[in-house]
């Protein structure tokens, strides 16, 4: 009987230990670390297609509009190329929450962008057979009062429905969730708009609801929405729960909302869309701010378990209210991150990942003589190539041939008002600076005269303290600046400054340079 009795405990015990280890990612398993997705990736939106999983993101105010990734696991991804090399004919800017649908063998995306004509956001459709290809722009889907964003489309019952954020910019009027039939092809709004959800005052959502995420289970539809401010230093974003038996309500929300908050790893969560793996797993794909970086290399792709109760029938957080710093990896596959970059233009090779800021003209470049050959520009900053910034700790080096005529540089670009570098022009280099337009030399130092190449280093501590040097390449490199500068001035509210080369000088110039290069700590 003693020994029943120690079986039973013991059995009841290894009952406890299975479910503490669904609740912690033991050492054994294979993990992730978040980001996934890592630098800024806001709004990502994720489907499945067979065994392959897509993603697509905000990419604010900087071209190419809407990075495309793909993976396999939901851990490792890989880069495909943007919804639109070319920008929609009726958009200037704000390319935000692109939502990404998969429907008869057409992939639909859904995108929020600011309007020409009045510069407001509205909602415009977009379609392709092959996400390699990039997208066929239909134009504007959806104008609504002052502004409508943050779409969500989904099926019920044979019929396409699209959801959205409405009244954010209409005083007297609280934040709304709305919803509308769209038309059997997808590219019309044909249905009387209906509500889903409103912000209610006085609660943690008193700053909105909004990027909301719906998918079905058993009899109930839920939905993930976000609240309150999504971005900046005083960011206190966070993810509620609501579900319903019919689209149209009404929808119910949960009692111990919100259900994903802020911790020290892990700032202002929220916005992303639910997937479900071939086994019925459900993973939130979302973003959130880096908690050591935190705005200064804006809001990253990060992966959240969802995980079902089902005597209440309502889902939680596998790892708790906060973005998980560490989980068990999806399909037990091992994360591979190498973040590092190495270009030298002397040897064939892909090119970056370039960025540039979609409010100018895209920067000419091109490969000759085995250099990178970037056209000049007159404005404070000149033309500009940048990469995204994966994380804040980093330092970014570029050989480049010194030119009588222009100022080649490597630089912090926030906006064309906005930016931070140093270069190099005759025998002359400079450390400069951009802010609020105003363009300001903070120092200068000599090269002997006739240097064919010179290598130039910026680094960087968590996304804002900034050092500078140069030298000859693969020789000792001097300091131009021996306190760091402070970046905070940046642009960071919706998007973060990316890094890269800048140009500056009279038209029909440019720059040359022979090798960049990237490191992380």
């Amino acid at each position: 009987m003693l020994q029943f009795f120690s079986v039973v405990i013991l059995c009841l015990l290894g009952l406890k230990g299975l479910a503490q280890s669904l609740n912690q990612p033991p050492a054994a398993r294979t993990t992730y670390q978040n980001p996934v997705i890592a630098g800024d990736f806001a709004d990502p939106s994720v489907i499945r297609v067979g065994d392959t999983y897509y993603a697509v993101g905000t990419s604010s105010e900087w071209g190419p509009a809407y990075p495309i990734y793909t993976s396999t696991d939901l851990v490792n991804w890989t880069y495909v190329g943007p919804v639109f090399s070319k920008l929609p004919a009726w958009t200037m800017g704000s390319y935000w929450a692109p939502e990404l649908v998969y429907h008869n063998n057409t992939f639909f995306v859904y995108y929020t962008a600011r309007r020409k004509s009045d510069k407001r956001s509205y909602i415009g459709v977009a379609t392709t057979r092959d996400l390699r290809k990039g997208f066929t722009d239909h134009g504007l889907l959806l104008e609504w009062t002052s502004e409508a964003i943050d779409a969500f489309v989904l099926d019920d019952n044979g019929k396409r429905f699209i959801t959205w954020k409405a009244y954010g910019l209409d005083k007297g009027k609280a934040i709304e969730i709305l919803g509308a039939e769209l038309s059997a092809d997808g590219l019309k709004v044909i249905g009387t708009d209906f509500s889903l959800l409103k912000a209610e005052p006085n609660t943690w959502e008193a700053g909105g609801a909004e990027g909301q995420a719906i998918f079905k289970r058993g009899r109930y539809f839920y939905m993930l929405y976000s609240g309150n401010a999504c971005c900046g230093s005083r960011c206190n974003y966070q993810v509620g729960l609501a579900r319903a038996e019919h689209l149209q309500g009404p929808w119910e929300k949960y009692a111990n909302n919100p259900v994903l908050t802020s911790d020290e790893s892990w700032k202002c969560p929220g916005h992303g869309t639910v997937v479900t793996t071939p086994d019925n797993r459900y993973f939130y794909l979302h973003h959130a701010y880096n908690g050591t970086d935190f705005t200064f290399t804006g809001r990253q792709g990060v992966l959240s378990e969802l995980v079902w109760d089902e005597k209440s029938q309502w889902p939680s957080f596998r790892y708790g209210s906060a973005t998980p710093a560490q989980a068990e990896s999806p399909y037990g596959i091992a994360q591979r991150r190498n973040e590092n970059l190495l270009v030298d233009f002397r040897q064939p090779g892909p090119d970056p990942l370039w960025v540039w800021d979609v409010s100018l003209p895209k920067p000419a470049f091109t490969i000759q003589k085995g250099q990178l050959q970037v056209a000049s520009a007159t404005n404070n900053v000149g033309s500009f190539l940048g990469l995204v910034i994966k994380d804040g700790t980093y330092t970014l080096s570029a050989d480049v041939s010194p030119q009588s005529d222009v100022l080649q540089s490597i630089c912090l670009y926030g906006d064309s008002d906005n930016a931070l570098g140093v270069g190099v022009k005759n025998s002359t280099v400079e450390m400069w600076q951009v802010k609020e337009g105003v363009r300001t030399v903070l120092n200068t130092q000599s090269i002997k005269s006739g240097t064919s190449v010179i290598t130039l280093q910026l680094e960087s501590r968590q996304g804002r303290y900034y050092t500078f040097s140069w030298g000859e390449p693969n020789g000792a490199l001097s300091l131009i600046n021996r306190e760091p500068v402070d970046g905070s001035f940046l642009p960071r509210w919706d998007r973060a400054p990316r890094a890269g080369i800048s140009v500056l000088g009279p038209a029909g110039k440019h720059g040359a340079v022979d090798k960049l290069q990237m490191n992380y700590k």
